[in-house]
């Protein structure tokens, strides 16, 4: 052996051992352990972000953004949510197609920057809509160097405002947010918030106007930004708008609507069962015998409710309740 290397007849005689099982093989230590293979350059997306947060947040996101959209529109576009996806950067690019209005935003205190791309068709329609139309505005297939002109990047701009405040009412009850625009390209190409590899968190909202004309928003965050307040995302997030004040109101006020609502009472003195054949034959003067319950059943929409005894009052035919009658006891 020579520099401890193994000559090639050495190599050789150890091999034919292993193979005529005169060596043992498998002497190891750990050798019942598997390998799994990871790749270091990539994110695992099963690590932390919950996805289910994301979604909360994106369905109050969808209902501050209509609200918002129509008073800025007058008109209400119907806005449905996709499913949340973690997928790679280059991937997400490769879906779109120029010309788009990209939108680079910085979501503070989140880490990096962040996407906001609004489809053609949406600020189109929107200017349509602002200027008293039907929001059915659009210039069939543009080319992919078409710029908008300055009417259109004013919508675009009022778009991103009704963005950024959204978004920051949506994550109101997680953390305070404050969007600050960076800059604007209408190549996706040009707007590199992560490396092609990277992976992004994609939230799409789906809009269809008044004239079914089809468009979408994407929120593009880079999965890293959400990292750091991940445990915010398992912990915090609810429900409702984070507002107890709003919500006391807001049952207060539904409470009182609903005791305004007018119900038709029916007092039932009696029942009698009997036959079709037997009403057919009754003729005027038939009388009915049954025997009277000693309660009569006071019935708001016909679903008993009291038990109540009926007598007069005054010159008017009244009743008195008894006692209320429980659920599923009649």
């Amino acid at each position: 052996m020579a520099d401890n290397l193994l000559s090639a007849e050495e190599l050789s005689a150890l091999a034919d051992g292993v193979n005529d099982g005169s060596i043992a093989v498998d002497t190891g230590f750990n050798v019942s352990a598997r390998v799994k293979k990871h790749d270091l350059a990539s994110e695992d997306s099963s690590l932390g972000v919950n996805i289910t947060s994301i979604d909360m947040i994106n369905e109050r996101f969808i209902r501050l953004f209509r609200q918002s959209l129509m008073e800025m529109l007058r008109s209400s576009p119907r806005i449905n949510p996709t499913k949340v996806q973690i997928l790679k950067f280059g991937d997400y690019v490769k879906g779109l197609k120029a010309p788009l209005s990209i939108n680079v935003v910085r979501m503070n205190p989140l880490r990096g920057y962040s996407i906001v791309a609004i489809d053609p068709t949406i600020v189109f329609s929107s200017l349509d809509s602002f200027f008293g139309g039907f929001g059915q505005g659009t210039l069939g297939q543009l080319s992919p160097g078409r710029m908008f002109t300055p009417m259109e990047m004013r919508i675009i701009n009022m778009i991103l405002d009704v963005t950024f405040k959204t978004l920051k009412d949506a994550w109101s009850p997680i953390m305070p947010l404050d969007c600050e625009f960076v800059s604007s390209e209408i190549n996706p190409q040009f707007a590199q918030i992560a490396d092609e590899n990277d992976l992004v968190i994609l939230s799409r909202f789906e809009t269809e106007t008044a004239t079914s004309n089809l468009g979408f928003v994407d929120i593009v965050q880079p999965y890293v930004s959400l990292k750091p307040v991940r445990e915010l995302l398992r912990s915090r997030v609810q429900s409702g708008d984070g507002n107890e004040d709003s919500d006391r109101q807001w049952h207060i006020e539904l409470e009182e609507a609903v005791g305004s609502s007018c119900l038709e009472a029916n007092v039932i003195l009696g029942q009698i069962h009997t036959t079709l054949k037997t009403v057919e034959s009754m003729q005027a003067g038939d009388i009915l015998h049954f025997k009277k319950p000693e309660f009569a059943s006071l019935q708001p929409n016909g679903i008993p409710a009291f038990e109540v005894h009926v007598g007069t009052l005054g010159a008017q035919t009244a009743v008195q309740i008894e006692r209320a009658v429980a659920p599923g006891n009649h």
